[in-house]
């Protein structure tokens, strides 16, 4: 990860640079905020890390003024000031995360870490179990290469089942993860989807992928069934 400090004070800049290089990444070095406009410009890092207060321009100022220009590199904004109007303009300004001095420097490297999953796109992978397939960008389900068309609902609970394929997932679980628990549990609202899931995935292919263990939940085949 290639990490962009911005800061005026040259010990906490040295210590900024030796616990990036400990973690095992790349760190420049900008102290000031023209300098640090310049560098977020050209330098392609991964993160920023933005001392508030700076020469020349402020760190928020910096922030508004890049993402003005449309660049969207993740900025984690340091600061004495630790009152909550502060920290709100310094998010408003176009910040990402925010974290007050004095701080600890493995909490700083969490929310670089952090900063910078959420910015690094992940690949979209199938779900399998057997010949049934999901691809979870697209919400196309096909089995033996046949495309299978689902209502949401059910489309959102085979996904639940083939994340978890080989494990019982609770009624709880699937009212949880598919419902956010909005509707009543005594409610048969489940044991329909899943009877039409099996109609849709199963009955037509001659397969029993979705097994249900009563008093335990609903299971998926890792083999398709």
């Amino acid at each position: 990860m290639r990490v962009l400090i911005v800061e005026d004070e040259s010990r906490l800049a040295e210590l900024l640079v030796q616990a990036v290089d400990e973690a095992g990444w790349s760190a420049t070095v900008a102290v000031d905020g023209p300098s640090a406009l310049t560098a977020a410009r050209t330098g392609g890092h991964d993160v920023i890390v933005l001392d508030w207060m700076l020469p020349g321009i402020e760190g928020p100022d910096v922030v508004q003024r890049l993402r003005a220009d449309g660049y969207d590199t993740p900025v984690l904004l340091l600061t004495a000031r630790g009152a909550l109007p502060d920290r709100v303009a310094g998010l408003d300004a176009g910040a990402d995360d925010y974290l007050a001095k004095p701080f600890e420097v493995d909490e700083l490297l969490a929310r670089l870490r952090a900063l910078h999953r959420r910015a690094t796109p992940t690949a979209v992978t199938a779900l399998r179990a057997g010949d049934l397939v999901i691809d979870p960008e697209t919400r196309r389900v096909s089995r033996a290469g046949r495309d299978v068309l689902l209502s949401a609902r059910e489309f959102d609970i085979l996904v639940l089942l083939m994340e978890r394929a080989g494990q019982y997932v609770s009624r709880f679980a699937i009212l949880d993860g598919v419902w956010d628990g909005e509707t009543d549990l005594s409610s048969n609202v489940i044991d329909v989807h899943i009877a039409r899931l099996r109609a849709k995935i199963d009955t037509p292919f001659g397969r029993s992928a979705i097994q249900t263990l009563r008093g335990v939940g609903y299971r998926l085949d890792p083999a398709g069934g």
